[in-house]
């Protein structure tokens, strides 16, 4: 079918009236007219920024934020080393839209923004918004359109599909492609049925919408290219135009491409037109994030910035909006353009460390959200599937099930039959219902804590916090669905209670016989050297969950709910650990004192003979100019100290520690005010700096680079097993450092130093001044560290040793706006807080 669409395009060039062309564009393609209700709009966000990024190394990159008709945001991002052009619709399907560009070589063509504004456009569901490009390259071939889910345009740009030529046999969505197969194989009257709730009329209706179809339009004075995609199941479509003046160049559409050409000499300008018909989401404004107190900062310091222009402070009102960006009444998106939807982890660590100049609104928000997306058992939803992404989802689902029923009606069981197709059918009758990904588990112990730090916050009325607790969800209430989820924790970390052996640790889900998927925040392959229980998981969040599930039972009585409450609005049968938590607070703080010692399953320590043995042995592993690089640190600073201590990143299936630094105690440090605890003398400060040392300890030996931050992880200590996986798998290894982590070290150490003070400038305890002075000094380094990379508010970037030099570099795929990145908003309003002092 694709074979015939692309004959029939080629077909359209061939005819040559007005009239006929007019005829061959049909109701698909736009009449060439000016849209009278079209406005212009600036970019709200462009990267990299004169004067305040570092140009150099976005190596090419570029990328604008605009708002379309309704104020959702439409990211465009020209990647010149694929010659990708992107184009990411954060709206409540999750579209994208993109092509490439190359010269008649075939090489990756540059293009550039012709002028800023765009001219966005609505006409009934439709939204559009337009643009122009131009290339210094007088032909070009565009190829590889790809229309439907921002989740479908990255799996295609990781798998390297884009810089196959274009040639290449076409692309087309394998889950897709596979429902389509399997339509085709049901008896004609029930294949019938399946195209009707597919709204398609035949089979080849059916088939078409696999891929994009080009089709053209000229005029005297325009030539229009447009490549529409309706969505599988037929409800919304979204299109690109391309628009050329035929005066000055030439354009042929080929097999699934476009040709441009212009004199020589002359640059080529392309207008883009982008256009959906999917749902908008509701955004939300900073006057509906942020607290009156951080409002009122924000206008003193945009005063400022007119009179000084300081580019500290126009990072500032570049996260503010990017939080804007990312904001809507429905969700937060975790990020932009890579993760444009739901993430619960992203939006519960964002409020947590957003506390300190969110509004209640937003706390309110993010655990609706949440709690809305719980599992029937109380699984916090890590991830949704929206509009394509949905679709690709619940086609594996239906093609599973009508593999049931083609395998039932051969061996003649029809009541398996019939039950199959009935399920097949409710699939396709709503082929983009939004499915949730329930794989991770760090994201079950975020929730008590935010809900915990919710209600017990003095600042919220009563009143506010009970109309919160008895809003109705899904058929329930919000402090039902919280009650479900507390239970959940309860019962995952009973068995360690029980017997606080390693085993008993809460574990990671096994992805086969002999590998555990990593299912924390470090969830790439690598992320956990391979190991099956995580550090932050059992040594961080589980404590801190239970902590809060105490915090809630002891406020809920203040709201007038009673254990008696508890138990009526669980719902199960009576006994149930949570039931026994809310009637026994002894036992629950039995639970906490278990947990809260087991960390001594990751504790780590190495003497300075072999932590240099093993950090030489993984050196000579590196390439020749890094390990020379890192060798003649190592030999000139000396920096290996007696004895090297840390907490493992985890524990392998026999419960032994996977020796690889990390940064994730630095969530401990932010998430507990330890200083009661010390003055308590309860826990000894050498114990917390042990914590903070890897942070300030150079690499190879510890985390820290200088000009570049503290690396998410360094694996020299750990086996040459590990080593190889961190070596295929750079995102969580020790070639990064992630801004989400530094946020995190910076305002978990600065919530130590608040804490040790009783008054500014006076100590609790004038014998702590030299711990104090340690977490100072700790503060500034890694702040010093990440501010020279220039690139401390991006996801995560990385390094290039060139000419015996360390060179931060932006990571490939990092995305431009991170939700918990612009926590740093709250780590400056936090660390301006703090008594001055002299790093």
């Amino acid at each position: 079918m694709l074979a015939l669409g692309l004959c029939f395009v080629a077909g359209l060039t061939q005819l040559s009236s007005a009239a006929q062309r007019e005829r061959v564009a049909g109701p698909g393609v736009l009449p060439i007219r000016a849209n009278p209700t079209q406005q212009s709009t600036l970019p709200v966000l462009a990267f990299p920024e004169p004067g305040i990024d570092d140009i150099a190394s976005y190596q090419g990159y570029q990328t604008r934020f605009y708002r379309d008709s309704r104020q959702n945001t439409v990211q465009i991002y020209l990647e010149p080393r694929g010659g990708r052009v992107v184009h990411v619709l954060a709206n409540a399907a999750n579209e994208s839209a993109g092509f490439t560009v190359r010269d008649t070589r075939g090489r990756p063509a540059r293009v550039t923004w012709r002028d800023q504004p765009a001219h966005v456009a609505d006409s009934g569901a439709v939204r559009t918004l337009e643009y122009r490009l131009i290339t210094e390259v007088n032909q070009v071939e565009l190829g590889w359109f790809l229309l439907g889910s921002m989740r479908v345009e990255r799996d295609f740009v990781y798998a390297g599909r884009h810089l196959q030529p274009f040639t290449a046999p076409p692309f087309v969505v394998a889950e897709e492609s596979l429902l389509v197969a399997d339509v085709a194989r049901l008896p004609a009257d029930e294949r019938d049925r399946h195209l009707a709730l597919l709204r398609a009329g035949s089979l080849d209706d059916l088939s078409s919408r696999l891929q994009p179809v080009l089709a053209e339009h000229r005029s005297d004075t325009a030539w229009v290219v447009r490549a529409e995609r309706p969505s599988l199941d037929g409800r919304n479509r979204m299109w690109l135009e391309i628009r050329v003046d035929p005066r000055r160049v030439k354009a042929e559409v080929g097999k699934g491409t476009v040709s441009l050409r212009t004199r020589p000499g002359s640059p080529l300008t392309l207008t883009v037109t982008l256009a959906t018909d999917a749902a908008p989401l509701s955004p939300l404004q900073r006057e509906e994030i942020f607290n009156p107190t951080y409002l009122t900062l924000l206008r003193g310091y945009e005063e400022q910035y007119r009179r000084d222009k300081a580019p500290t402070l126009r990072r500032i009102e570049r996260q503010v909006r990017a939080v804007e960006l990312l904001s809507s009444k429905e969700k937060l998106m975790a990020g932009l353009p890579n993760f444009a939807t739901y993430f619960g982890r992203d939006m519960m660590m964002t409020a947590l460390m957003m506390r300190p100049i969110w509004s209640p609104d937003m706390s309110e928000h993010v655990i609706a959200s949440v709690l809305r997306k719980l599992g029937p058992h109380g699984e916090v939803s890590h991830e949704e599937a929206l509009g394509g992404q949905a679709i690709r989802e619940n086609a594996v689902v239906y093609d599973s099930l009508i593999g049931v029923y083609l395998g039932a009606v051969q061996e003649g069981r029809s009541p398996r039959a019939d039950s199959s197709l009935i399920r097949a059918r409710s699939i396709l009758r709503d082929l983009q219902a939004t499915r949730e990904n329930y794989h991770m588990i760090d994201d079950e112990f975020q929730l008590p804590i935010l809900a915990a730090r919710y209600l017990s916050d003095s600042s919220v009325p009563a009143d506010r916090k009970r109309a919160f607790l008895s809003e109705e969800a899904r058929g329930s209430t919000h402090l039902a669905l919280l009650l479900r989820e507390l239970a959940l924790v309860a019962r995952q970390t009973r068995p360690y209670v029980e017997q606080p052996a390693a085993l008993n640790l809460v574990s990671f889900p096994k992805r086969d016989s002999v590998h555990w998927r990593s299912a924390s925040w470090r969830d790439s392959d690598a992320g956990y050297g391979g190991g099956r229980f995580a550090m932050d998981v059992n040594a961080i969040w589980a404590p801190q969950a239970l902590e809060a599930i105490a915090t809630i039972l002891a406020t809920l009585p203040s709201l007038g709910i009673t254990p008696a409450n508890i138990d009526s609005l669980a719902g199960r049968s009576q006994g149930t650990v949570l039931q026994q938590y809310a009637r026994d607070s002894v036992a629950l703080r039995h639970a906490i004192g278990v947990w809260r010692n087991a960390r001594r399953h990751f504790e780590v320590s190495l003497g300075q003979a072999e932590a240099t043995r093993r950090i030489q042995a993984r050196l000579s592993t590196l390439t020749g100019s890094e390990s020379r690089y890192w060798g003649r640190l190592l030999k000139r600073r000396g920096f290996v100290p007696d004895s090297v201590r840390f907490l493992a990143l985890s524990l392998d299936s026999a419960g032994v520690p996977i020796p690889v630094v990390n940064t994730d105690p630095a969530t401990g440090l932010f998430l507990e005010d330890l200083t009661p605890r010390i003055v308590d003398g309860e826990l000894q400060p050498a114990t917390v700096l042990r914590d903070v040392a890897p942070f300030t300890l150079l690499y190879p030996a510890g985390l820290l680079v200088q000009q570049l931050g503290p690396l998410v992880a360094n694996d020299a200590y750990a086996s040459p097993q590990v080593w190889a996986r961190f070596a295929k798998d750079h995102y969580h290894g020790a070639r990064v450092v992630w801004g989400r982590e530094v946020n995190l070290t910076l305002m978990g150490i600065a919530n130590q130093i608040g804490g040790l003070f009783a008054a500014p400038g006076k100590l609790r305890q004038p014998t702590l001044k030299p711990y104090v002075d340690s977490l100072y000094a700790a503060l500034g380094r890694v702040t010093a560290a990440a501010h020279a990379s220039g690139l401390e508010h991006n996801e995560l970037w990385s390094y290039k040793i060139e000419g015996g030099r360390l060179q931060p570099v932006r990571y490939g795929t990092s995305s431009d706006i991170q939700l918990w990145n612009t926590t740093n908003l709250a780590v400056q309003f936090v660390v301006s807080g703090l008594p001055l002092h002299s790093f």
